[in-house]
């Protein structure tokens, strides 16, 4: 109990210093009208903290593993995502004259970012991957007040599209981890199908009938159960958890000195607006939740945390942070809307990055394991863009064009990567990724139909006058 006893002053000081901040400022609603007991913030946080860790770690694992890591370099990647994780929360929780959003917001490493990280990291090196993500950041904490004027032009039929196409192009990289990993000796064997198939069914039988937070908790405990008879089918090896440490500080370019590549750079670019967009989307449901209308200097602020955060972990060698949907829906049913929850899961975030044993445990999940998780995870980002395209009007044949592209285009370059294969390389390493390239033609096209040529506006201005005049 004495070793946790330093977090735990920690996060007392934190949720004070929160309280002082919500008192000065007039404009934060989201004070509960009883003050809550520290234990009781903690609790919470840690709910938080439970509640998007899967997410947070499949990003890690799906990257080193794609690019071979060592289990060291592995156990590093995912112990210094969590610091990250909690070092950005705590940036958006932090609102002040230049930085954070000042909702109840959790941040995670972005799905979006797994297949180009990937790529450029097969095809360029890893400095590659954090030297385009070091300009990204910069590029969105410099762009932030411009992003913050045009975020109106990310309609619901642009987030839910680029949503859709997440989800759906990360699918497959999900499937073949349940055969065991693409280049697997052993793929689609029957242990490999029974494990993650029995990780899927588990996360299903869960889900169906558990409520509340535990429903909420459903992958990582089916992770946690697949693992569990992983072991007992002689499918998992301890040896990196007993080799690493107990505490480490992050380390400044751990996988040496970034470079700087116009392609990787490029394509992080697009990346970074794709997280905005679907920061965007995230940040107005829990302004809706919070009953907190957001202004433009609201969405700068919140846009440039983002922007640091990414900086951030281009430097500590992590990854591009966005907002997790996953803690919108815990602020739903916990109604606890106040900052002081997430500075707490912030900080526990950072107290789990400084042990490299915690994560060391991350890193012996089975293949298997982690493709029935994932098949959960990214489906359940399908049905979330759904979700927002439901509330589009396909009455009007701009938004039927805009999804039907944008979706062709992604999916098409997911399933048929060669199609591109003559490009030059900085161009092929953008349009070739699924994800990249779809989001690339819902932004554009939206931009295209939301410009309204000279003849039509005259058009719209006539018509009332004949109606009148007839």
């Amino acid at each position: 109990m004495t070793s946790f006893s330093p977090l735990f002053n920690m996060l007392l000081n934190l949720t004070r210093y929160v309280r002082l901040i919500n008192i000065k400022d007039e404009r934060v609603i989201m004070m509960t009208k009883t003050k809550q007991n520290n234990g009781k913030i903690f609790s919470l946080g840690l709910q938080h903290v439970l509640a998007m860790y899967a997410g947070a770690i499949l990003v890690p694992l799906l990257v080193g593993r794609a690019l071979e890591l060592t289990a060291e370099q592995l156990s590093y990647l995912v112990a210094i995502d969590l610091l990250t994780c909690g070092i950005a929360t705590l940036l958006q929780a932090w609102k002040n004259k230049y930085l954070g959003i000042g909702l109840p917001v959790v941040l995670g490493s972005s799905f979006v970012a797994v297949t180009p990280m990937i790529s450029i990291g097969t095809n360029y090196g890893i400095t590659a991957i954090y030297g385009a993500i070091i300009v990204t950041g910069l590029f969105i904490v410099l762009c932030a007040p411009l992003f913050s004027k045009i975020a109106r032009l990310f309609p619901p039929v642009v987030i839910g599209t680029v949503v859709t196409i997440i989800g759906l192009s990360l699918i497959p990289s999900g499937i073949k981890n349940m055969g065991g990993g693409a280049t697997s000796p052993d793929f689609g064997s029957i242990d490999n199908l029974t494990l993650s198939f029995g990780v899927l069914l588990f996360i299903l039988v869960l889900s169906r009938f558990s409520k509340g937070f535990i429903q909420s908790l459903s992958v990582l405990i089916g992770i946690i159960a697949g693992t569990a008879v992983a072991t007992l089918m002689g499918k998992v090896d301890f040896s990196p958890v007993a080799e690493a440490s107990w505490f480490r500080l992050p380390s400044v370019f751990y996988f040496g000195t970034p470079t700087f590549e116009i392609g990787p750079i490029l394509t992080m670019l697009v990346v970074g607006i794709v997280i905005v967009i679907e920061s965007t989307g995230v940040f107005f449901a829990l302004s809706k939740i919070c009953e907190k209308p957001l202004s433009d200097k609201d969405l700068t602020r919140g846009y440039r945390a983002e922007g640091v955060a990414i900086t951030l972990g281009g430097i500590l060698n992590a990854f591009p942070y966005n907002t997790f949907a996953q803690n919108v829906g815990l602020v739903q049913l916990s109604k606890v809307k106040t900052k002081n929850v997430v500075v707490a899961a912030g900080g526990i975030l950072v107290f789990l990055g400084l042990i490299p044993k915690i994560a060391a445990f991350a890193t012996i999940i089975p293949t298997p394991v982690l493709g029935g998780a994932t098949v959960v995870m990214f489906g359940m980002v399908v049905a979330s863009g759904i979700k927002m395209l439901s509330t589009v009007d396909f009455s009007k044949q701009a938004n039927l064009l805009i999804m039907a592209c944008s979706v062709s285009i992604g999916l098409g370059a997911t399933a048929v990567p060669d199609l591109f294969a003559q490009l030059p390389s900085a161009l092929r390493i953008i349009v070739s990724d699924g994800i990249i390239s779809g989001s690339l033609v819902a932004i554009l096209l939206n931009l295209l139909f939301s410009i309204k040529p000279k003849r039509e506006k005259a058009t719209q201005k006539i018509t009332p006058t004949l109606e009148q005049s007839s």
